[in-house]
C-alpha cells in the first residue's frame, strides 16, 4: 500500500478497534456488576447487554447510505457522537433502565458500514482487500483485549469507570477521524464495500448467503448469551471478577494456536466445508460443557478453551465465506445483510438469555444454545462445497453498456476466471478469480489494451 493508504488503513482500524473494545469491554463483567442496579432483574440485564446490537441492526445500513449523499467523515464523526453520548448515559446511570437506553444510543451510532465506504474511497482496488483484512484483525484484537482489560479494569472503576472510558474512545477516535485520516480525492459507490437496495432482493434470495447469515446470527446469539452468565458462574466458581482474566488470557491463546492451522488447512487443502461444520460442533461440545460442569474453574477453564477454537475459526471463515459465495458486483451487499444479521444474533442472545436465566437458571441457557448450535450444524451441512475462488478488483475505462457487456465476455474467457462483471459507471471490473489457474498475464494484456483504446 502507498503511504497514504497505510495511513488511511491504521486511522480507520484505530477508530474501529476504539468503538468496539468500549462496546465489548462490558461483556466480561456487566452482569456481575448490574445486579446491584436499581430495578435490576436477570432479564433486564441481559437486555441492556444485547440492546447496542438492535440499533446497530437497525442504522447501520442506512447510515452506509446517508454517506454516499451527505460525506463519510459527517456520518461517522455522528455516529461517533452518538456512542459517546450513550456511553455518557450509560456512566450516569442509576437504574437499570438508563443503562439500557445508554446501550441502545450507544449502539445508534453505527458507523461500520461508513467507515468501509471510506476506507474504500482512501484505497486502490488492488489494495482494498488487504486494508479491509486489517480492520478485521484490530475487531479481532479488540475483542481479545476486551475480555482481559474489562475484569481489571472494572473491578477498579466499576461500570460507571468503563463505560467514562469507553466516551473518552469516542471522543479520540473523533480526533483521528479529523486529524490523521486523509480526505478522499473522490468519493464514489463502492459495490465491494457498500449495500445496494437493488442489489437486495437477490442477495437474501440466495439460499447459500442466507446460511451464512443464520450462522453469524447464531454464532453471536451463542456468544453474547454466554456472557450474560458466565461472569456469574466463575465467581460462584470461587475466582473474583479481577481475577477473570486468568481464564479468559490462557484459552484465548490456546485458541489462537488451533484456530491458525484449521484455517490454513481450509484455505489451503479445500477443507473449507469440513472444518467449518468441525468447528460448529466444537461450540455445541462447548454449550454442553459449560451446562453440565460448571462448578469449577477447571471445568469453565476448558469448556471456554473449546468455545473460543470454534468461534475463532467460525469468525475467520464466515466472512470469507461470504466473499466466495457472493456475486461478484455484490459483495458489499451480501456483508451488509451478513453484519445487519450479526448485530441482531447479538440483541437476541442477550435478551433470551437474560429471560431464560431468570427462568430456569444458567444451565438452561446453554442447553437452549446447544439446541440452537445444533440446528446451525444442520442448516450448514447442506452447504454447497464453495469454491476455490477470491474476488478481485480491476480498474477500466469502458464507454458504454455494449462495451462494459463485450469486455466482461472477453474476460471471462481466461483461464481461471470464473465470474467477470463491469459496471460503466463505476469503472470496475468485479471478478471472481481461481487464482491458482489464473492466467494473469493474459488478464493484464487485455485489460492493458483495453484501457489503451478507451484512453
Amino acid at each position: 500500500m502507498s503511504p497514504s493508504e497505510t495511513k488511511a488503513t491504521i486511522g480507520l482500524a484505530s477508530i474501529y478497534a476504539m468503538r468496539m473494545l468500549g462496546l465489548f469491554m462490558i461483556l466480561p463483567v456487566f452482569s456481575a456488576f448490574a445486579q446491584h442496579l436499581q430495578s435490576a432483574t436477570p432479564a433486564l440485564i441481559g437486555l441492556a447487554i444485547g440492546a447496542y446490537g438492535l440499533t446497530q441492526a437497525i442504522f447501520q445500513i442506512p447510515f452506509g447510505m446517508a454517506s454516499d449523499r451527505l460525506g463519510r467523515k459527517k456520518v461517522i464523526a455522528m455516529g461517533l457522537c452518538l456512542f459517546a453520548a450513550g456511553s455518557i448515559v450509560a456512566a450516569m446511570a442509576d437504574s437499570i433502565y438508563m443503562i439500557i437506553a445508554g446501550r441502545a444510543l450507544q449502539g445508534s451510532g453505527a458507523i461500520a458500514a461508513a467507515t468501509m465506504a471510506l476506507l474504500a474511497d482512501l484505497t486502490r482496488e488492488d489494495q482494498r482487500t488487504k486494508a479491509m483484512a486489517s480492520i478485521g484483525m484490530s475487531i479481532g484484537l479488540a475483542f481479545a483485549v476486551s475480555l482481559i482489560a474489562g475484569p481489571i479494569i472494572a473491578s477498579q472503576v466499576g461500570l460507571s469507570g468503563i463505560f467514562w472510558l469507553t466516551a473518552a474512545f469516542a471522543i479520540s477516535a473523533f480526533v483521528i477521524l479529523f486529524t490523521f485520516i486523509p480526505n478522499p480525492v473522490r468519493q464514489r459507490f463502492h459495490r465491494d464495500a457498500e449495500t445496494l437496495p437493488a442489489l437486495m432482493r437477490q442477495v437474501v434470495s440466495n439460499p447459500e448467503l442466507l446460511r451464512l447469515d443464520f450462522g453469524i446470527f447464531a454464532l453471536h446469539l451463542v456468544m453474547t448469551a454466554g456472557f450474560v452468565v458466565l461472569p456469574i458462574l466463575i465467581i460462584k466458581a470461587g475466582l473474583p471478577v479481577i481475577e477473570h482474566w486468568k481464564i479468559y488470557l490462557p484459552t484465548l491463546l490456546l485458541s489462537v494456536a488451533v484456530m491458525i492451522p484449521l484455517v490454513i488447512l481450509a484455505e489451503s487443502k479445500q477443507k473449507m466445508k469440513t472444518v467449518f461444520l468441525s468447528a460448529i460442533m466444537l461450540v455445541s461440545f462447548a454449550e454442553i460443557g459449560f451446562a453440565l460442569f460448571h462448578d469449577s474453574v477447571l471445568a469453565i477453564s476448558l469448556s471456554m478453551f473449546i468455545f473460543f477454537s470454534g468461534f475463532n475459526v467460525l469468525e475467520a471463515t464466515l466472512p470469507s465465506l461470504v466473499s466466495k459465495l457472493a456475486p461478484a458486483d455484490s459483495k458489499g451487499t451480501a456483508m451488509g445483510v451478513y453484519s445487519t444479521s450479526q448485530f441482531l444474533g447479538a440483541f437476541c442472545g442477550g435478551t433470551l438469555s437474560g429471560w431464560i436465566s431468570g427462568h430456569w437458571g444458567a444451565s438452561t441457557v446453554f442447553l437452549v444454545i446447544a439446541i440452537i448450535v445444533l440446528v446451525w450444524v444442520m442448516v450448514a451441512s447442506f452447504m454447497k462445497p464453495p469454491r476455490h475462488i477470491s474476488s478481485m478488483l480491476w480498474s477500466v475505462n469502458v464507454d458504454s453498456n455494449e462495451h462494459a457487456r463485450q469486455l466482461s465476455v472477453d474476460i471471462a474467457k481466461i483461464a481461471g476466471i470464473e465470474e467477470a462483471v463491469i459496471v460503466p459507471e463505476d469503472d470496475v471490473a468485479y471478478l471472481k478469480v481461481n487464482k491458482s489457474k489464473l492466467n494473469r498475464q493474459a488478464l493484464e494484456h487485455l485489460l492493458g489494451k483495453q484501457a489503451a483504446h478507451s484512453t
